[in-house]
């Protein structure tokens, strides 16, 4: 083969930009420009002295974490909205969605469990007492889903406009709290002492519920909207208990039984979160099936 033969190759095997691909971007808007990537870029400001490697990993994995539940409560949000509604298909198009979203988020836990004992140690003096407890979007998540605690809001003093936002999801209803309300519209029989419950009080099993629940159970194809519906909130509850276990494994094999940079107990404080519920009925059923 020539010389000339393997410049031909090369050149073949280049694919030149098709002439309707937009090159000039001085008067119109660019990919970079509808993302804000300079600003998204330039948001990550390691702090270790010396500079460490992995800090980087650290700063992106949680900041894409934030990202993520942004879209998550932005969901969770707008299903509440529909139920209130009576827009059920609609809500569930959202849930669907959610479900992917923690998907997402769970396996993000196997990109920072790559870091050790040993890296971590040369950045957490950096991390000062930030703490991934001090999510604000993760307590919204959880205040929507049903588990709240004013206590949690003493957190963001600091942070007005993250303490009104958890102030008013703490007042709001939650998911499930809309949800039974439909089921009450629909005929289904939700116990008054449910439907008119205080609602800035974290969620606890009525054992008159589960009866209602039952019955839908009991004949999936009469009740299949519901039976759906049910089985959907049974999902995301089992994802955001895969979610804590992932953290509470992370954890442990990074820091083992250190007290969290927050302050926390670390993995003890997210060993107890596991107990915590946001659909009790939905699993009461199983027992009496």
């Amino acid at each position: 083969m020539s010389v000339n033969d393997n410049a031909a190759t090369t050149e073949a095997g280049i694919r030149h930009l098709e002439d309707g691909v937009q090159r000039d971007f001085s008067a119109s808007m660019s990919y970079g420009d509808y993302l804000d990537l300079h600003k998204l870029l330039s948001a990550q400001h390691p702090r270790s002295e010396p500079p460490q490697h992995d800090e980087l990993l650290f700063i992106i994995q949680h900041q894409t974490s934030e990202l993520w539940l942004k879209l998550l409560l932005h969901e969770l949000r707008s299903a509440r909205s529909l139920l209130a509604t009576d827009q059920l298909p609609q809500a569930l198009k959202r849930l669907a969605r959610v479900k992917h979203i923690q998907n997402t988020l769970t396996e993000q836990w196997t990109v920072l469990a790559t870091l050790t004992p040993s890296e971590y140690a040369q950045i957490r003096p950096f991390l000062a007492t930030s703490s991934g407890f001090q999510s604000w979007q993760y307590r919204a998540v959880e205040f929507i889903l049903g588990n709240k605690n004013p206590e949690m809001i003493d957190v963001f003093e600091h942070d007005p406009q993250a303490k009104q936002l958890l102030t008013q999801l703490l007042e709001e209803p939650s998911l499930y709290d809309e949800f039974l309300r439909y089921l009450a519209r629909r005929g289904y029989p939700i116990p008054a002492s449910v439907l008119d419950r205080d609602v800035r009080r974290p969620y606890v099993i009525d054992t008159d519920l589960v009866a209602a629940f039952e019955a839908v159970y009991a004949d999936p194809a009469a009740h299949w909207g519901v039976y759906e519906s049910c089985e959907e909130l049974v999902d995301i509850e089992d994802n955001f208990q895969l979610w804590r276990f992932r953290h509470l494994r992370v954890v442990e094999r990074i820091i083992g039984d250190k007290t969290g940079t927050g302050g926390s107990t670390g993995v003890d404080f997210l060993r107890k979160a596991l107990q915590l519920t946001f659909f009790p009925e939905l699993y009461a059923v199983r027992t009496v099936l």
